[in-house]
């Protein structure tokens, strides 16, 4: 079967997802039963429509591997436009060229939205309208933006299966959480009937990368430069080093795992601007890093997000540069710590694709999974 998706932003994550697609199409297909097929894509200079041509089921094996040769050349020509600085407006394509991304999700026949425009923490657009309109629309929404979520979770939540609609579209979004790392996974699907007192996590790789380059006697601005040059770096800086990044995951992480209605402003929120290295040496063992934390208390939960100095036998402090981790502290289950360590975006691109996969029941018709 050939899922048709559709995919709207090409930045790092978006061209990321686009090349797991064209080099894993035998992998879907042999281990999980998977087609997919892009049915339109969009940048921020337009979108474009290819048509529903998605349907393999009647095709012969020799038609379905030229198809499958023809999608994989399709994507990773879009894949090197995109990386050459071209708009996707002025490539040579076929199909129809449409003026948004939102006329895309608006017309298109797609099984499948992949959301991952930059985001936008003022009113979450283009994301959230797409991704509102997807899941309208019965379209599964699988996002790496932020946006959406931090700002319209219960309402996304209520249009999809998270509602408890098991007919509803499925909304996933284990990417915009610590890119690969399963953060959302571990707390909504193993921690069952657990009390999680605190989380705590470390899932914007951005703050702590700069913190331990100034650690090494880098100047706040060489180190800046320096994970900007590694492609984690949000578009607007100022997302991560003023802690916002980092409170958005946070936010994600309560609302969809504890189910704590919270804003950003419910945040006690502190960035590394400012600091020098001199403030982050330390003459011990600690080591100073940004955490994102929630922290049980009497009707809720109290959030933060600021530089903490950390033990060096916390599950948190002894990871690589950059590493992204979460602590569940739970009574049942104890403290659960899950670590991850990728370089540059292609994680959060992973992650994509691991929540599109996890679809499968939803996509395959008589899947045992």
């Amino acid at each position: 079967m050939a899922v048709r998706y559709l995919l709207t932003g090409l930045g790092n994550v978006g061209r990321g997802v686009l090349e797991l697609f064209a080099a894993h199409q035998e992998t879907l297909a042999s281990r999980y039963g998977l087609g997919a097929r892009l049915v339109g894509v969009a940048d921020s200079s337009g979108a474009h429509y290819f048509g529903d041509k998605s349907n393999d089921d009647d095709k012969g094996d020799a038609d379905r591997d030229d198809a499958d040769t023809h999608e994989r050349e399709k994507l990773l020509a879009i894949v090197r436009a995109k990386r050459a600085g071209r708009r996707l407006r002025d490539l040579d394509l076929p199909g129809t060229p449409l003026a948004d991304a939102q006329t895309l999700v608006d017309r298109a026949a797609a099984d499948v939205l992949f959301e991952a425009t930059p985001t936008d923490l003022t009113d979450g657009q283009p994301g959230l309208g797409l991704v509102r309109r997807a899941l309208q629309r019965n379209m599964h929404a699988v996002l790496a933006s932020k946006g959406p979520l931090v700002l319209a979770y219960p309402e996304l939540a209520a249009l999809s299966d998270l509602s408890g609609d098991d007919d509803a579209p499925a909304l996933r979004f284990s990417g915009a959480v610590g890119g690969a790392t399963p953060s959302v996974n571990v707390g909504r699907r193993d921690l069952v009937l657990a009390d999680i007192e605190q989380i705590e996590s470390t899932l914007s790789s951005t703050p702590n990368l700069i913190l331990d380059q100034m650690r090494r006697g880098v100047s706040f601005d060489d180190a800046l430069a320096y994970a900007q040059a590694q492609g984690v770096v949000e578009p607007d800086p100022s997302l991560d080093i003023d802690g916002y990044d980092a409170a958005n995951k946070l936010l994600i992480l309560v609302q969809s795992v504890l189910g704590y209605p919270a804003t950003l402003k419910d945040v006690d929120r502190q960035g590394i601007g400012g600091l020098t290295p001199d403030d982050v040496r330390c003459p011990d063992d600690r080591v100073l890093l940004l955490v994102a934390s929630a922290t049980k208390q009497a009707g809720g939960y109290h959030l933060s997000v600021r530089p903490r100095l950390l033990e060096p036998d916390h599950p948190l402090a002894n990871g690589a540069p950059g590493e992204m981790g979460v602590v569940y502290h739970t009574d049942l289950y104890g403290r659960i710590t899950v670590r991850c360590y990728e370089e540059g975006p292609t994680g959060t691109a992973a992650a994509m694709l691991r929540d599109f996969v996890g679809l499968r029941p939803r996509l395959v018709v008589g899947s045992s999974l």
